[in-house]
C-alpha cells in the first residue's frame, strides 16, 4: 500500500523516527483541499502512542478537508544545515500517513490540549488547566493516527554515524 523508500540505507528506524516526532517543534499537515488541490499547513503538534495531535478553530480549510477525506501526511523536519561547499544538505526528517479524526470526547479533548500545552509552555504548567477551560469551547483537536511512518537522513549524516 504504501512505498518503500527508494534510498534504504538513509532511511531512519522507527524509534529514531518517533524522537524527532516527540521533539519537533512544528510539522507541516498535508490534507486534499478544495478543489482537489493539496493544502499544507505548518501547525504546532503533540506526539504519544502512534498518534498525532493538533489543535485549531471550530472551522476552516483543515477541517473542512478532512471531513471530505481523513487521509493525511503530517511532515517534521528535525535537520536542515546546508554544506555550501559540498552542494548539499545534512538533513533529517519524518513523513507519518495516516487519518486524521476530529475529536469529540471531551476527555481526550482536555488530555490531549492540555499535553500539547505542556509541551510548548514547559514553564508555566500551573496556569495550564485554567488556559484549556478559558479556550475550551472554541478549541478543536484533531488525531492522526498514524498507519505509517518513514524517515530519512542525508547521506552525509550516514556516514558521520559509521565513524
Amino acid at each position: 500500500m504504501f512505498r518503500e523508500m527508494r534510498r534504504i540505507k538513509q532511511q531512519l528506524t522507527k524509534e529514531e523516527c518517533e524522537e524527532i516526532l516527540v521533539r519537533g517543534k512544528t510539522g507541516v499537515l498535508a490534507v486534499l483541499g478544495d478543489d482537489g488541490y493539496p493544502y499544507t499547513v505548518p501547525i504546532n503538534y503533540y506526539y504519544t502512542d502512534g498518534k498525532i495531535y493538533l489543535h485549531c478553530a471550530k472551522t476552516g480549510h483543515k477541517l473542512d478537508a478532512i471531513r471530505k477525506e481523513p487521509k493525511v501526511s503530517f511532515c517534521v523536519v528535525d535537520r536542515d544545515d546546508i554544506l555550501q561547499k559540498k552542494y548539499t544538505t545534512l538533513f533529517k526528517s519524518v513523513v507519518a500517513f495516516g487519518r486524521a479524526e476530529i475529536l469529540t470526547d471531551e476527555n481526550e479533548m482536555r488530555a490531549s490540549v492540555t499535553a500539547l500545552a505542556e509541551k510548548y509552555c514547559p514553564d508555566c504548567l500551573e496556569g495550564i488547566p485554567a488556559e484549556v477551560e478559558r479556550e475550551f469551547g472554541i478549541l478543536c483537536m484533531i488525531k492522526i493516527n498514524i498507519e505509517h511512518m518513514t524517515g530519512k537522513q542525508g547521506k552525509e549524516l550516514l556516514k558521520e554515524e559509521i565513524r
